[in-house]
C-alpha cells in the first residue's frame, strides 16, 4: 500500500488516479496510523512552500515524515513535495523544509515568462535505473515557479533547461526520491516512474 499523504493541500487525486492506472493500491489520508502502515509514502504538492509546511506542521506530520524516512520507507515528493525535500525556501519568506537534501529552493530568474509551465525535455545528470525505462526522448510537465539551488551533483539524475536555469528534475538520496515535474501528468513516462516508484525504489 501506498500512502499519500493529505495534508489539506495538494493534488491528491490525480496522484491516486495515476498510481491506480498501474494498478497500485493506494490511499489518501492524514491519519498517522493509517499511513504508518503503508510500505510507501508520497507527499504531492500545490501551493506556497510555507503555506504547506504550516500544515504538515499542524497536522503533526512533520515528526511523523522524518521518522518514517529514517526507519527507511521510502519517500517520493512530487512538485512542492519535492521542493520541501530540502534544506530551505525563499518563497515570500525563508521557510524551513525537512532537510532530507541539500540545497535551498529560490526563484527562477529567466528572460523565459515565470512560472514554467508545460512539457519540457529530461535530461540525464547521471547513469540510473530509470534511464533504462523511460523513452529515449522523455518529457515531462511542470508547472512551477521556484526550483533547488545548491544541492549535491551526486542527488541529481534528470534535470530541464528553462531558458538558461537549469531544472533540477528528479533527485534521488537515499529512500528520499523527489521530482519537480508531475509525474501523473506526463503521459507514459510519468507513469514508469510512478511505476519504477512503486515496484523497485527501496
Amino acid at each position: 500500500m501506498i500512502g499519500i499523504i493529505d495534508y489539506g493541500m495538494g493534488n491528491l487525486r490525480s496522484v491516486e488516479n495515476a498510481l491506480r492506472a498501474i494498478g497500485q493500491e493506494c490511499v489518501i489520508s492524514s491519519d498517522l496510523e493509517v499511513l504508518g502502515k503503508c510500505e510507501k509514502l508520497i507527499l504531492p504538492g500545490v501551493g506556497a512552500f510555507g503555506d504547506c509546511m504550516k500544515n504538515i506542521v499542524e497536522r503533526n506530520l512533520n515528526g511523523f515524515i522524518k521518522d518514517q524516512v529514517a526507519q527507511n520507507v521510502p519517500l517520493l515528493g512530487i512538485c512542492l513535495g519535492m521542493q520541501m525535500l530540502f534544506e530551505k525556501s525563499y518563497e515570500k519568506g525563508e521557510h524551513e523544509g525537512f532537510g532530507f537534501m541539500k540545497g535551498e529552493i529560490r526563484r527562477m530568474e529567466t528572460s523565459l515568462p515565470v512560472p514554467e509551465i508545460g512539457w519540457n525535455n529530461l535530461e540525464w545528470a547521471q547513469d540510473h535505473p530509470l534511464r533504462g525505462l523511460l523513452s529515449p526522448r522523455a518529457h515531462a510537465y511542470y508547472v512551477h515557479s521556484y526550483c533547488a539551488m545548491g544541492y549535491d551533483n551526486e542527488d541529481l539524475v534528470c534535470y530541464s533547461m528553462y531558458g538558461d536555469v537549469l531544472v533540477p528534475g528528479l533527485v534521488v538520496k537515499g529512500n528520499v526520491m523527489g521530482t519537480q515535474f508531475h509525474p501523473e501528468k506526463s503521459g507514459e513516462d510519468g507513469l514508469k516512474i510512478l511505476r519504477y516508484f512503486a515496484e523497485v525504489f527501496e
